[in-house]
């Protein structure tokens, strides 16, 4: 969906939309197809372990990706800094691009990003000069150690990658987004479009979405929903949110005095019970 005059920013590179769209879990690849298309996304992610680099068959997952949106390998599957650097570098020559998001999870029960493997793989990918873009956890110390490293974006976590349990650590999200000097996009947890536009609401430049869109009844519907939604979480973000009231204190909307007793005044004296 058009980002108009407020585009998303990458490591110098523009795009309209702020939706981030996997390619795992769905259906069918056709399917994916259509829900990437539905959702208005310019950057896929794709798993490096899940593309033929030989592209030797048919059916592989790229052929299903539009040709008109950026590609987005991830070192997924990757436990040390050095398994998500070679995947890294076989993505680069298989696919031709430098961009890559990094991904070390060694805990097959949470897949929750190893803090340390993960910056010391971010220091060999910028060395190496790739454009890297890491799924971390929502650590602001952390954070600003990835964006000193070099790295084009920070993604830190709303909740468990899959588990579409929403943004679990708003605190620590506000708190990244507040201090980052590189655009910070919430990735892995979010469940329904609402977590997207609460991710846009406080600032975050983007969201990543996956499971909450392959997994669903109407992929494409939702795929949708979600382009909407993160698009109307921009706009508020911008609009900017007016003075938080205290929990025991109403504020009227309408005035309750005023014009309300001159107009009052004024209905009395035209029926003729007072003078005017």
């Amino acid at each position: 969906m058009p980002g108009g005059d407020d585009p998303l920013r990458i490591a110098g590179q523009d795009f309209g939309s702020r939706l981030l769209v996997g390619t795992g879990k769905f259906g069918s690849h056709q399917v994916m197809r259509d829900a990437l298309v539905a959702s208005g996304a310019e950057i896929v992610t794709v798993a490096l372990r899940r593309v033929d680099l030989d592209r030797a068959g048919e059916g592989d997952v790229l052929d299903f990706v539009p040709p008109d949106m950026t590609l987005l390998p991830n070192t997924s599957g990757a436990v040390n800094a050095e398994e998500a650097h070679r995947l890294a570098r076989l993505g680069r020559a298989a696919v031709g691009t430098g961009l890559v998001k990094l991904e070390v999870t060694p805990d097959p029960r949470t897949l929750a990003p190893d803090p340390v493997e993960t910056l010391r793989a971010a220091e060999l990918l910028v060395a190496d000069g790739f454009t890297v873009l890491p799924y971390c956890p929502a650590d602001p110390v952390l954070a600003r150690r990835l964006e000193e490293a070099g790295c084009a974006t920070v993604m830190p976590l709303g909740s468990w990658i899959g588990s579409n349990r929403g943004l679990r650590t708003r605190d620590a999200l506000e708190v990244i987004i507040e201090a980052a000097g590189v655009p910070v996009v919430v990735d892995a947890g979010i469940g329904v479009p609402s977590d997207a536009a609460e991710a846009m609401e406080i600032g975050a430049a983007a969201v990543l979405v996956n499971t909450a869109i392959a997994v669903a009844a109407d992929p494409v519907a939702m795929a949708r929903a979600f382009a909407l939604a993160t698009l109307a979480g921009r706009l508020g973000y911008r609009a900017g949110r007016g003075t938080v009231g205290t929990a025991t204190r109403a504020e009227a909307s309408s005035p309750l005095t005023g014009f309300l007793g001159a107009a009052t005044a004024g209905a009395a004296a035209t029926a003729g019970l007072v003078a005017p």
